[in-house]
């Protein structure tokens, strides 16, 4: 399979795969070839017994505390952990149509959570989906199933961005249907009411489950990269504002990082995972900040 130059997997060569299966496969079978270079390998496992050394085992699972007390070698067993139940909530509002170049926020929306679908349900713990506008529109309870995971990918397949954002509204309606502690996955581009966006999150903490949030933004929607006049409109309500981009680059870059600080600092305070990712960011990154966050769960 071919990857990024550096090793890492692109989004946009993942988009040329003719189905989300593929995608997702991609994706997570690239990850977890590239584990024995990374941080995050084990994180999938837990400790079940010890076993006497045999000739040909990895030495990094002897238990060193073991062998002083016994003067013999034993090394760990594990199992995966079966018991988490996820559920992944996806932004599916117009302003995750835009793009810049490459993808739009909605697909680079969809490989992520098709990824994180299909390596949950590899790890036998159960996985849903809820894609949401103003509203959730779409709600597939988790499962643990291997035909659940073409459910999910059916309704990525066919997502197109529509509508007005209510993120607010569409975490309190998952809130409904996530009765015992699990983990909550948010992938939207938060463009939002701050305040109330944060409340509804911080519900979940309340309620003990474990938080993602996956921030995604175009790289232009970071920068305001652009140099002639241009017409500037809200995918959502269709205002439209003509500017220089050099004119208000400053000022705009300004409120951005305001905007990102403001769910940065506010999720780390609730203990809740922020990642900002722009439509370039390589997908394992993303895999790699979900079992970063699982290990928390153990």
């Amino acid at each position: 399979m071919e990857e990024s130059k550096k090793g890492y997997i692109d989004p946009l060569i993942v988009a040329k795969l003719s189905t989300m299966l593929l995608k997702a496969r991609f994706v997570v079978e690239g990850f977890i070839a590239g584990l024995h270079q990374s941080p995050y390998r084990g994180f999938s496992l837990e400790f079940a017994q010890h076993r006497e050394y045999s000739p040909g085992d990895e030495t990094r699972h002897v238990d060193w505390k073991v062998y002083g007390r016994k003067d013999k070698y034993f090394v760990k067993q594990y199992q995966e952990e079966t018991n988490l139940k996820g559920y992944i909530l996806l932004d599916r509002s117009a302003s995750m149509g835009y793009k810049s170049k490459g993808i739009t926020k909605l697909q680079y929306g969809s490989y992520l959570a098709a990824s994180l679908a299909f390596l949950m349900l590899r790890q036998q713990d159960s996985v849903g989906l809820a894609t949401f506008d103003e509203r959730i529109k779409k709600y597939i309870p988790p499962r643990q199933s291997k035909g659940h995971l073409s459910l999910i990918l059916d309704e990525l397949e066919k997502l197109v961005p529509s509508s007005q954002t209510g993120i607010n509204r569409s975490l309190q309606e998952l809130g409904q249907y996530t009765k015992r502690r699990g983990l909550i996955i948010l992938i939207s581009d938060l463009l939002d009411e701050q305040e109330k966006v944060l409340n509804a999150l911080k519900y979940f903490r309340f309620k003990k489950h474990e938080v993602i949030v996956f921030h995604l933004l175009d790289p232009a929607e970071m920068e305001l990269p652009f140099t002639n006049v241009l017409w500037l409109e809200d995918m959502e309500n269709g205002k439209r504002v003509l500017t220089h981009p050099q004119i208000i680059r400053e000022k705009y870059k300004s409120v951005i990082k305001e905007f990102v600080e403001t769910y940065k600092l506010s999720c780390l305070r609730s203990d809740i995972d922020y990642c900002l990712m722009d439509t370039k960011t390589p997908l394992d990154f993303a895999l790699g900040a979900y079992l970063a966050r699982r290990k928390m769960l153990r």
